[in-house]
């Protein structure tokens, strides 16, 4: 059988996560929902099924989807609520100037981008170290991934079942980073094959411009809890 393009989800139990910002020494705590969660990042197959498009500079139908900007991402989430007629998360509008913006119904039952909490309570999973598990056993980083992305779910999951939460591509998240600095920029989590060991934690955040295409930048998907 060819998984490339299943889209597994998981379960997210509700729970409380501690965010913080290395810039302004400042930390929040998040209550969280129960929520559904991509087992795996979106892969080039899937990605394709769905938009007929295949932006990754590395093909591999089993390999995350990268090269895709966090609008692509937005995009995708709602071309993929579209073919399994759930309601669309997000509501894509134009203004007067040309400059594009989003607004997110959390109401509705679509599929979308994870909120950085949602990311980190995830990756997590009920564990309380900076990672889930022994890097090298866990997460395709640049001490073992021969500076290349790898197919997804080749290293171990976390306990949740969540594969790929650390290294090979980092996950775009709905956030902004930080309005009052970098505008529009938004998160990034996870660590990349690139990375080094210290990028690839439960906590490290990286920003990006919502319209920024690399080879080690992907995403996967969410859900709300249905009522």
């Amino acid at each position: 059988m060819d998984t490339s393009t299943v889209n597994e989800m998981i379960a997210v139990p509700p729970g409380q996560v501690t965010l913080s910002d290395r810039r302004t020494q400042r930390s929040w705590q998040v209550d969280l929902a129960p929520y559904r969660l991509g087992a795996f990042p979106v892969t080039q197959a899937l990605y394709a099924q769905v938009t007929g498009a295949r932006p990754s500079s590395t093909e591999g139908d089993r390999l995350p989807v990268e090269g895709v900007s966090w609008w692509d991402a937005v995009r995708f989430c709602n071309a993929l609520s579209r073919d399994e007629e759930l309601p669309p998360a997000y509501a894509l509008h134009t203004d007067d100037e040309g400059v594009e913006g989003v607004e997110w119904d959390t109401s509705a039952d679509g599929y979308r981008l994870p909120t950085e909490a949602e990311w980190e309570h995830a990756c997590r999973a009920g564990t309380t170290g900076p990672r889930y598990g022994p890097l090298d056993d866990i997460a395709w980083y640049r001490g073992n991934s021969d500076e290349r992305i790898h197919d997804v779910g080749g290293k171990q999951p976390n306990p949740w079942g969540l594969h790929d939460m650390l290294g090979n591509a980092w996950d775009w998240c709905w956030d902004v980073y930080d309005a009052e600095v970098y505008g529009t920029y938004r998160v990034l989590r996870g660590g990349g094959w690139f990375d080094e060991h210290w990028s690839c934690r439960a906590s490290a955040r990286r920003r990006s411009h919502p319209s920024y295409q690399v080879d080690d930048v992907g995403f996967r998907v969410a859900r709300s809890a249905a009522p």
